[in-house]
């Protein structure tokens, strides 16, 4: 079966979203600059720092991102979120912690009514988090 990846784009500041994931979930993190592409020569020196490609992966979890914005620009919308589905209550506690760090912590954790620890949150780069912890699972 085909799988989803998600993948994140960012205005420069691709680098310091991908560490601070990182940070938060574990993982290893790979990133590709624009200067360490094959056309580097013909880009312009103020973007060979920015990044082509990045991918954090972490057993099942793999996020990927850029900095590369299509011409229209950078446009957040609260239509996406990252679903954060966890193997621990401590672990969703830890990781809403680690992610609302800096951002908003719209909807605390808290058991819902279909039985799942559940909260979401804006991290300090303007993604959307769910996190969500179901003992039965």
């Amino acid at each position: 079966m085909a799988s989803i990846n998600s993948y994140l784009t960012f205005n420069g500041n691709c680098r310091e979203a991908m560490i601070f994931y990182r940070d938060c979930l574990g993982g290893e993190l790979t990133l590709e600059t624009i200067g360490e592409t094959e056309f580097a020569d013909r880009m312009p020196n103020v973007i060979k720092r920015s990044i082509m490609h990045a991918v954090l992966a972490k057993d099942e979890l793999v996020i990927m991102g850029t900095d590369m914005v299509e011409e229209r620009g950078l446009i957040k919308g609260n239509s996406i979120s990252l679903m954060l589905n966890c193997n621990s209550e401590e672990e969703a506690k830890a990781y809403y912690d680690k992610l609302s760090a800096g951002g908003k912590a719209s909807h605390p954790l808290q058991q819902t009514f279909w039985g799942t620890l559940f909260g979401d949150l804006t991290d300090r780069f303007g993604n959307n988090w769910l996190i969500n912890y179901d003992k039965n699972r």
